[in-house]
C-alpha cells in the first residue's frame, strides 16, 4: 500500500500530540497526548491491513522519506518499505501495544454551552499574539452578543493582553470565560467548527478534512450565572 501526502500530513500533525500510535486495522487514526489531555481522530483515504504499534513516529515519518514513493508491505512483526523501483527498502519492526499511550475509548461530547468557526486566520493571529506577549493561554468569553478570543494570563487581570472580536452562539443569560492552553492547540491548519462545553472540554472538527479534536479546557474556566 501507499500513503498519500494527506495522510502523511495526519501522521506529522500527531506526532506533535503523542510521539507514539497505535495504529488500528481500518483506516481511522487516533491518538492522545502523554497528559491526556489532547484526543484526535482522523478518517484516511487507505485501510491498513493490520494493528501496529509506532514507538517513534517522528522516525518513523524520517524512515518513509528515505525512499521516493513509500510501499508498505506489512509481515506479522515488521513492515517493509520500499521505493518504486523496488531496489531500495526498509524493515522497520512494530513496537508493543503496552509501550504506548493510546486512547481506551471514544469521547462522547457532551451539550455544549458555545459554538463559533475559528478561521485559519484567527487562530495564527491568536498564536503570534501569544508569541509576542509571552503568554499561553487563550479565553474565550461572550458579552452583549459578541463573543471574544482573548490572549490572557489567567489569574492576572493587569498583564497584557490581546483580543479578536468573532461570530458565535452561546447563552446571553450566563457569564463564562473559558481557558484552553495554545501548547494544545496542535491542530492541522484549516477552518474549524468549535464547541466548548461548561464540561471543561471542547471538540474542533475540521471543515474540509475529516479530523477532529477534543482539547480539556484548563481548570480556571469558569461557567456560572
Amino acid at each position: 500500500m501507499e500513503l498519500n501526502d494527506g495522510t502523511l500530513q495526519v501522521l506529522k500533525n500527531f506526532s506533535g500530540i503523542n510521539q507514539n500510535i497505535l495504529i488500528r486495522q481500518g483506516n481511522t487514526l487516533k491518538t492522545i497526548s502523554e497528559a491526556r489531555n489532547v484526543v484526535a481522530r482522523a478518517t484516511i483515504s487507505e485501510e491498513f491491513p493490520k494493528d501496529f504499534g509506532i514507538y517513534d513516529l517522528n522516525e518513523f515519518i524520517g524512515v518513509l522519506g528515505l525512499v521516493d514513493v513509500p510501499r508498505l508491505k506489512f509481515e506479522d512483526e515488521h513492515v517493509t518499505i520500499g521505493d518504486s523501483t523496488g531496489r531500495a527498502k526498509v524493515k522497520y519492526f512494530f513496537s508493543a501495544e503496552e509501550t504506548l499511550t493510546t486512547p481506551q475509548k471514544d469521547i462522547n461530547m457532551p451539550e455544549c454551552e458555545v459554538k463559533f468557526t475559528l478561521t485559519n486566520d484567527t487562530l495564527n493571529k491568536i498564536k503570534r499574539a501569544a508569541s509576542t506577549l509571552g503568554h499561553n493561554e487563550v479565553s474565550i468569553s461572550g458579552k452583549d452578543g459578541v463573543l471574544s478570543l482573548s490572549v490572557v494570563e489567567s489569574g492576572n487581570y493587569t498583564s497584557n493582553s490581546y483580543s479578536i472580536d468573532i461570530e458565535g452562539e452561546f447563552p446571553s443569560d450566563r457569564t463564562f470565560q473559558f481557558i484552553i492552553s495554545i501548547g494544545n492547540l496542535k491542530i492541522l491548519p484549516g477552518d474549524y467548527d468549535v464547541q466548548i462545553s461548561s464540561k471543561l472540554i471542547s471538540q474542533f472538527s475540521h471543515k474540509e478534512l475529516n479530523v477532529q479534536y477534543w482539547i480539556a479546557l484548563e481548570k480556571t474556566s469558569n461557567y456560572g450565572v
